[in-house]
């Protein structure tokens, strides 16, 4: 499924690029395509790390909300 989700997302930077490129032109598709490429193979490469970078931040923010949450409950208890 990895492998999928990285195919899809690398062809959807490739085309990005090149419809920003817009290579109409024989003599100028050839570096715009070399462009795209890289782009889409450098965006199926780091798409994992990217959504477990955000996945991870998300844990985070829940972990620490639910310590505040509990931290604001034993104040409230105490006072």
């Amino acid at each position: 499924m990895q492998r999928v989700i990285g195919i899809v997302l690398g062809a959807l930077a490739t085309f990005v690029v090149l419809v920003i490129y817009n290579a109409t032109t024989f003599t100028d598709a050839i570096p715009a395509y070399g462009i795209a490429a890289v782009v889409g193979a450098i965006v199926s490469l780091l798409w994992p790390w990217v959504i477990g970078l955000w996945l991870v931040r998300r844990a985070k923010d829940r972990r620490d909300d639910q310590i505040q949450r509990e931290v604001q409950r034993q104040l409230d208890d105490k006072g």
